[in-house]
């Protein structure tokens, strides 16, 4: 009976994959007796849906018979996600010049996952092969050749072996080394990339250095057993492809996340370093509690931090003494002559001050506080070393007694501060989203609107806040909360834009002229406007001669010699909700048509646009709504988020702004617009003095243009002459009739940017 329900089971799943290839036929019982050793109900699934994609794509078996072996070998290395990954890139493959490398991607596939082990690592892998293809087929007239990047195939095979010599890191320099000397000559990328040059061989072993945690991982498996009783999954990540900045080690619920490769630092070798950094989330994880923390400032989540560090190595140490030699070594000294210097943030070194005088008795400093403090941290653990909570307080009290106004400055000084082999600390901290004080608890919200906050919402992002009084950044003031707009009856705003057919008309005209001229050819399109007659003879020629042609045999074109990216800003507060003067409509309804005709208006010329609203009801608290991202088109989905737009509360604009300008650059353009469409002065309900917000706001502009952004004020108060000029300098219109807004919006649009 079991041989017989195994049998039609694996008949259910063949039926699904609905495939007539005999080849296939053959070798499926024994893949899906693999699969269901190492795959779930749910990965069984994808594994099959995928599978029977490859087998549609016209491309023969190949793809299909590897797929169906390798897959479940990626998955039981970097998990059942990435079934779909290896599915899309290989389609991907399949759909371009560089097709002939799909299945030597594929069969390599498990090898590299074997020696990456993490998903993330795997995405960044893919990542650098698709950035070879787009650096490797172009040529240097700038038109897209129908060559395929020389060198690709051979690095597809060779990417096992580099991998178990270099880090991802080190893979990624390899590479980046073949595109940049060797992209104008195709046969010497080859030599290359097939380890054929001696140029190949001296940059592996420039790249090859360091400890791999991959060749390492089940010695220091062993070292969390029997050290520490302590066992998870070890992830590693890379340290190439972090742009903002550098991760850190941490650990949560999935396993503990450590670089992928380690060099010998400081005397102390990659893998010490390995076991430093362990030993240190290994302490946390033993002894640390969680502590809730929503009234405390970063500075003081800062000091807590340090002090915990130092309380659970202190505990370490004295469980394992010779830790103390590997923590000392790879403790950066601070020096306390720093301390003279002016106009410096200074807090980093303070507290690393702390934490190298709790390591190391010998270190030479005469700061009185940090003494003390040092003092009052062994009396603690002379008395009750257990206890989060304890040190946590002292840490509170060194905040207290030492900051000064100048750690709010932006010049922060970071110099033997940072001590690498510990983690970020995420584990520390508890927030609570819904309290009984009026700073956590949102009355406004119904259960609804909450229950979507949890869906749809994103961690807040913090930005600092610019304090005119004391001309110093307020860090991490304003909290703002994004998420996507709900949506709404999108033929509102069809019937919108038929109501302005007239005005259509008329700006059609401009926007014609607006619109570049320059032609460029697109080659290689399934579909496409007219035939691409190179292609197709060849294409032809392979179907007669028995092979799979190539069905992407169309053209089409695209205009090309205007870069423009816009990001238009809404500001949807409550009085956005009163009816426009003359005119028995809203501010926020002729606003929505005013919107609607510009989108139209951005769309017929085709620039990257985004639109986005925003509120606020104090600094904990300012609502970002995306209506319309960059890659989005203008459609039935991004007309309804815009017909369902509906104001409240206040006006906190610099954070917005921001926010908005976090985004835009971002974009490769040449020119980076920024509209606010606005009908009064910055304000909010915990802000006393008028010309704070107005003076941040200020400050966001200069911010913005710093980053290459233009920023624009529309605004629709009578009154804003007391206070726009102030804020956007000459970049302002004030529209005294709103009710002529949905003319004047788009015509703006096109004078700024003709």
């Amino acid at each position: 009976m079991p041989e017989l329900s195994r049998s039609i089971e694996v008949e259910m799943y063949w039926q699904r994959l609905g495939c007539n290839f005999a080849q296939a036929n053959r070798v499926f019982d024994d893949c899906m007796k693999e699969a269901k050793v190492l795959l779930s109900t749910e990965g069984l699934n994808s594994y099959i849906e995928n599978a029977r994609f490859l087998g549609k794509m016209g491309r023969g078996p190949e793809p299909l018979l590897v797929y169906l072996e390798e897959a479940p070998l990626v998955a039981k290395e970097v998990g059942e996600e990435a079934l779909e990954d290896l599915r899309e890139f290989a389609h991907y493959l399949s759909t371009h010049t560089n097709f002939k490398a799909m299945v030597p991607f594929l069969q390599t596939s498990g090898a590299v996952a074997r020696r990456l082990h993490s998903y993330d690592l795997f995405n960044q892998y893919i990542e650098i092969i698709r950035d070879m293809m787009d650096r490797t087929s172009v040529s240097v007239h700038g038109h897209h050749t129908t060559f395929p990047s020389p060198g690709l195939v051979d690095l597809m095979k060779q990417a096992p072996r580099l991998l178990i010599e270099l880090s991802l890191e080190g893979f990624k320099n390899w590479v980046d080394y073949g595109i940049n000397y060797y992209s104008s000559h195709p046969g010497r990328q080859v030599d290359y990339f097939s380890f054929q040059s001696a140029d190949a061989h001296a940059v592996m072993q420039r790249e090859r250095h360091g400890t791999l945690l991959v060749d390492h991982e089940r010695k220091l498996d062993q070292y969390m057993r029997g050290l520490w009783n302590d066992h998870d999954y070890l992830v590693p990540y890379s340290l190439a492809f972090d742009e903002l900045r550098k991760p850190m080690p941490y650990f949560d619920a999935l396993g503990i996340r450590i670089p992928d490769v380690y060099d010998d630092d400081r005397g102390i070798s990659g893998i010490n370093r390995y076991r430093a950094a362990l030993a240190h989330m290994a302490a946390h994880r033993r002894w640390s509690q969680p502590m809730v923390v929503d009234n405390w400032s970063p500075f003081q989540r800062l000091a807590v931090e340090t002090f915990e560090d130092s309380r659970v190595e202190y505990l370490a140490m004295q469980r394992f003494p010779g830790l103390r030699k590997i923590f000392l070594a790879l403790h950066p000294i601070p020096d306390e002559k720093a301390l003279q210097l002016e106009n410096t943030s200074l807090i980093n070194l303070r507290l690393a001050m702390v934490s190298r005088a709790i390591l190391d008795p010998d270190y030479q400093y005469e700061n009185e506080d940090v003494r003390e403090f040092v003092g009052r941290f062994f009396d603690e653990m002379e008395k009750d070393s257990s206890k989060s909570e304890n040190v946590a307080m002292i840490a509170l009290s060194f905040i207290g007694r030492t900051r000064k106004q100048s750690d709010a400055l932006p010049n922060t000084y970071f110099e033997n501060t940072e001590v690498d082999y510990r983690d970020d600390n995420r584990h520390l901290w508890i927030y609570i989203e819904q309290g009984d004080d009026e700073e956590t608890t949102f009355e406004h919200l119904d259960q609804r609107q909450q229950d979507e906050e949890e869906l749809k919402g994103l961690p807040p992002r913090h930005y600092h806040e610019w304090d005119y009084n004391s001309a110093h950044y307020r860090p991490d003031w304003v909290s703002v909360y994004e998420s996507l707009h709900p949506r709404g009856n999108a033929s509102k705003i069809d019937q919108l834009l038929e109501k302005h057919g007239a005005l259509a008309k008329r700006l059609k005209a401009m926007l014609d002229m607006l619109k570049p001229q320059d032609k460029v050819r697109i080659r290689y399109q399934e579909e496409g406007s007219e035939l691409d007659l190179d292609v197709a003879i060849r294409s032809l020629i392979d179907f007669k001669g028995g092979s799979a042609p190539d069905t992407r045999i169309n053209m089409s074109h695209k205009t090309d010699g205007r870069d423009v990216a816009v990001m238009l800003l809404l500001d949807l507060s409550q009085s956005t909700n009163e009816k426009a003067e003359g005119s028995n409509q809203t501010i926020l309804q002729l606003s929505q048509e005013a919107v609607s005709l510009l989108a139209w208006a951005v769309d017929q010329v085709g620039d990257k646009f985004a639109i986005a609203g925003f509120h606020s009801n104090t600094r904990h608290d300012v609502r970002y709504y995306h209506v319309k991202g960059y890659n989005e088109p203008w459609d039935a989905e991004v007309k309804s988020r815009l017909a369902a737009m509906e104001a409240g509360f206040s006006t906190r604009m610099g954070g917005a702004m921001r926010h908005a300008g976090h985004y835009l650059k971002n974009q490769a353009s040449d020119k980076k617009l920024m509209l606010i469409l606005t009908d009064g002065e910055p304000a909010d309900v915990d802000v006393d003095d008028d010309q704070l917000l107005i003076q941040d706001a200020q400050k966001a502009v200069k911010e913005l243009d710093s980053d290459g952004i233009y920023s624009y004020c529309i605004n629709l108060d009578p009154k804003a002459d007391e206070y726009v000029a102030d804020i956007f300098g000459k970049q302002y219109t004030i529209i005294d009739h709103v009710d002529r807004l949905p003319e004047k919006l788009p015509e703006l649009f096109i004078s700024l940017t003709k």
